[in-house]
C-alpha cells in the first residue's frame, strides 16, 4: 500500500496542477472573440478537400453554398480521387442549392511525400490564387463533413478583422448520437483541450500553438508568408503542423470551441472511433517509443490511478490511499462536466472518464503497433509513411 500511496499523492498532485496551471483548459466558454462588422468586407475562397465523401456531402456542402455573406465569396472543392462519384455529387448539390458558385477540381494522386489532404489543399489554395483577377484576401480551410450556419463565414471573417488575426479556427461540434459517441467524443476534444489549452493558445507570445483543421480561415498573404501547404506537406496532424507554421511566420492565432460549426460525420461503433483516433495517435507522438512509454504512464498515473486507488484504499481500510484517490478522481470528474455540458450529455458520464481514457491508451498502443507493422496513418486506402522515411 505504500506504492500505492505514492502513486495516489502524486496522481492528486498531477490533477490539482492540471486543474490550477493547465491554461483553464477544462473551461468551454472560450468562444468567437468579440467582433465588428468591417467597413469592407474580404474576399474569401472556400477550400474543401474531399475524398470519398458521398455519404457526408449532402449535409455539409449546401450549408457552404447557402452562406450568407456580404462581400465576394466561393467555394472550390477538391476530388482527391474519389470513388465514390464525390465530384459529381458535389456539381448536382450545387445545381439543387443555388448560391455561392462552386468549382470542383480533381489534382490526381498525391505525389511522394504529401499526404493526401494538403495534397489537395496545395491545389485548391492554387486555383483560388490563379483563377481570378485578384487573389483572395482570406481561405476557408474546411473539411467535407463539417456544416456551417449561414452566418459562419462572416462572423469569422469578423473575428479576424476586429482582432487582427491571421488564422481564426473553430474546433467543429463532433456528432454525439450513438452510446459509443457519447462516451468517446467529448472526451477527444477535453484531452484536446488538456494538451493545447486554447487561452493559452490564444496570447500573442504563446509557445502552445494548434488548429481545429475541420475550420480553419486563413489570411492568404501569411499563408503565402508561411509556405504552407508545402512546409507541412508530410505532415499527419495537418492542423497542429499548419498553426505552428503560421505561428512561425509572425501570424496571429486564436483557437476555440464552436457555436455552429458542426461535424455530421457519423462514428456508430466503437471500431469507427478507434480507428479515427489511432491513425494519428503515434504520429502526434512523433514515432518515438519513449514519448509512446511516457504517455502511457501518463495516462495510467492520471487516469487509472485514482479508481483504482480509491476502491484499494477502501477495501484495506487506508482512508489516505481511498481520500488521495478519490480525491483525484473528484477533480477529473468535475474538470470533465463543463465538456459534457457543451456536448449536452448527462453529468453521470462524468466518473467514467477513467474508462475512457483507457480506451485512449489502448487506441494510441495500437497506432504504434500498426506503425510498425507497415500499416500507420492509414486512413480512406492511403497508409502515409513517417515523415523521414516519404
Amino acid at each position: 500500500m505504500g506504492l500505492l500511496l505514492i502513486a495516489a499523492s502524486a496522481s492528486l498532485a498531477a490533477w490539482l496542477w492540471l486543474t490550477l496551471a493547465q491554461g483553464m483548459f477544462w473551461r468551454t466558454d472560450v468562444r468567437l472573440p468579440p467582433r465588428t462588422a468591417p467597413a469592407r468586407w474580404p474576399s474569401v475562397v472556400i477550400v474543401v478537400p474531399a475524398r470519398d465523401e458521398a455519404e457526408v456531402l449532402p449535409r455539409s456542402l449546401p450549408s457552404l453554398l447557402a452562406q450568407d455573406y456580404p462581400g465576394t465569396a466561393e467555394v472550390v472543392l477538391v476530388d482527391d480521387g474519389s470513388t465514390d462519384g464525390t465530384a459529381e455529387l458535389a456539381r448536382r448539390l450545387a445545381a439543387a442549392h443555388p448560391g455561392l458558385p462552386l468549382t470542383v477540381v480533381s489534382p490526381g494522386d498525391p505525389a511522394p511525400g504529401w499526404t493526401g489532404k494538403l495534397w489537395a489543399l496545395r491545389h485548391g489554395i492554387a486555383h483560388a490564387r490563379t483563377a481570378r483577377a485578384a487573389e483572395p484576401d482570406y481561405l476557408l480551410l474546411t473539411d467535407a463533413d463539417i456544416a456551417h450556419a449561414p452566418d459562419s463565414l462572416r462572423e469569422l471573417v469578423s473575428a479576424a478583422t476586429s482582432a487582427g488575426l491571421d488564422l481564426v479556427s473553430q474546433m467543429a461540434r463532433l456528432r454525439v448520437a450513438s452510446t459509443w459517441e457519447r462516451l468517446v467524443v467529448p472526451a477527444f476534444v477535453y484531452f484536446f483541450a488538456q494538451l493545447y489549452p486554447f487561452r493559452r493558445i490564444n496570447r500573442p507570445a504563446a509557445r502552445t500553438t494548434a488548429a481545429a483543421g475541420g475550420c480553419v480561415l486563413l489570411r492568404t498573404e501569411t499563408a503565402v508568408r508561411a509556405g504552407v501547404p508545402d512546409s507541412i506537406r508530410q505532415a499527419v496532424i495537418d492542423d497542429v503542423s499548419l498553426a505552428r507554421a503560421v505561428r512561425a511566420a509572425g501570424g496571429r492565432i486564436w483557437l476555440g470551441l464552436a457555436e455552429r460549426v458542426d461535424s455530421v460525420r457519423p462514428y456508430p461503433a466503437l471500431g469507427d472511433l478507434w480507428r479515427m483516433v489511432s491513425r494519428s495517435a503515434y504520429a502526434q507522438l512523433r514515432h518515438q517509443p519513449l514519448l509512446l512509454a511516457g504517455t502511457v504512464a501518463g495516462l495510467v498515473l492520471v487516469y487509472l490511478v485514482p479508481p483504482a486507488a480509491l476502491l484499494a484504499g477502501l477495501a484495506a481500510g487506508r482512508p489516505a490511499v481511498a481520500w488521495a484517490g478519490g480525491l483525484a478522481w473528484l477533480l477529473m470528474a468535475g474538470t470533465y462536466l463543463p465538456m459534457l455540458r457543451y456536448y449536452r450529455q448527462p453529468a453521470v458520464l462524468a466518473p467514467l472518464l477513467p474508462f475512457t481514457a483507457l480506451l485512449y491508451l489502448l487506441m494510441t498502443v495500437d497506432s504504434a503497433v500498426q506503425h510498425y507493422r507497415g500499416r500507420g496513418g492509414a486512413w480512406k486506402g492511403r497508409t502515409y509513411a513517417r515523415p523521414t522515411d516519404a
